[in-house]
């Protein structure tokens, strides 16, 4: 876990399979944010899901960055059902799209100003005139799309640092695909000084509205993934039906304390 600031949310961290999770609930995750916002010391929210545990079990990389980040949220019903099978409950499931979004709304009434990262050209501006016309009082600091393999282009990724530190921003919200946002931010956040960084995946297209979230009582039953699945079957075939279902293997390598 990363270097905290001496308040409760580092007494609930705990160790879940090959990581470690913040088992906060909401008002906590804006409490946390608050402290950051106020100290102006970087921090890396991470939100979790059944995809991102298979990752870490083969990208030590990756592993290493959840492992130093402030926050990691659990993002995935899945994760919830194993958490109390081995009786080791996690309190909260808050998805990715949701902890962004009422990050955001915590943002519109404090009066902090957000900085949109990721997807398509184009998207992230739709996404926060979405997200102003929502909440009235929200500060835009900026929005960015990045092109395709700027994670391999220094000069582009200087370009995204100079953007991010110009734009004074209380909170980025990133949204690229899970570990490049993860490593951009691990690696980056202590050149662009903004106190909070959420890494949230395909967050940005569902705020402008190109992505349609399954209904809630699809998310309450934990069958999100289908849902999404049914929306983009060749995309996520092998995520799902491939990849994430090592997460098995994983349970029974890493047994309960």
């Amino acid at each position: 876990m990363g270097i905290g600031v001496g308040t409760i949310m580092d007494t609930k961290d705990m160790r879940f399979l090959n990581t470690h999770i913040s088992n906060l609930n909401m008002d906590e995750v804006k409490e946390f944010i608050d402290e950051r916002v106020n100290s102006r010391i970087p921090a890396h929210i991470v939100s979790l899901n059944v995809d991102q545990v298979v990752k870490i079990e083969k990208n030590k990389e990756f592993a290493k960055i959840v492992k130093d980040a402030e926050l990691v949220i659990t993002d995935g019903t899945p994760l919830i059902w194993i958490s109390k099978i081995r009786k080791t409950p996690i309190h909260t499931k808050i998805d990715g799209p949701r902890l962004g979004e009422e990050s955001i709304k915590h943002a519109a009434k404090r009066g902090y100003s957000v900085f949109l990262l990721g997807a398509k050209d184009g998207v992230a501006v739709k996404a926060a005139k979405e997200l102003v016309r929502k909440y009235k009082e929200l500060k835009i600091a900026g929005t960015y799309s990045p092109p395709f393999g700027f994670e391999k282009n220094e000069e582009e990724i200087e370009h995204i640092n100079n953007l991010l530190r110009e734009s004074k921003a209380d909170i980025l919200i990133v949204g690229l695909s899970a570990p490049k946002q993860e490593i951009f931010v691990y690696n980056n956040m202590i050149n662009y000084q903004i106190p909070i960084s959420i890494s949230l995946g395909a967050a940005i297209d569902f705020y402008a509205g190109n992505i349609k979230r399954a209904p809630e009582w699809v998310n309450k039953c934990g069958l999100e993934w289908l849902y999404r699945f049914f929306k983009e079957p060749k995309r996520l075939f092998r995520r799902y039906f491939v990849d994430d279902i090592k997460i098995f293997k994983i349970v029974r390598k890493y047994k309960a304390d």
